[in-house]
């Protein structure tokens, strides 16, 4: 995956277009402890990106029958 630069303003139009085409994945681990008792532990991936760009990427990492089934 090439970075391109580009020298040129772009509009947040532009911005949120290349966003929900390319995706972009946020992945967040926390962990609180005190004494080395876990009080509290957070894990979070949030992905932002089209359905049609989502379910490319997930079909190829196999992600797609998770995806399909809700979580009970």
């Amino acid at each position: 995956m090439a970075v391109e630069k580009v020298n040129s303003s772009s509009s947040l139009a532009e911005v949120i277009d290349r966003i929900l085409d390319k995706g972009i994945v946020i992945d967040a681990w926390v962990r609180v402890s005190l004494v080395g008792i876990e009080l509290l532990a957070i894990e979070a991936r949030v992905v932002i990106a089209s359905v049609e760009t989502y379910l490319k990427y997930a079909e190829a990492v196999g992600l797609t029958t998770q995806a399909a089934v809700p979580a009970s």
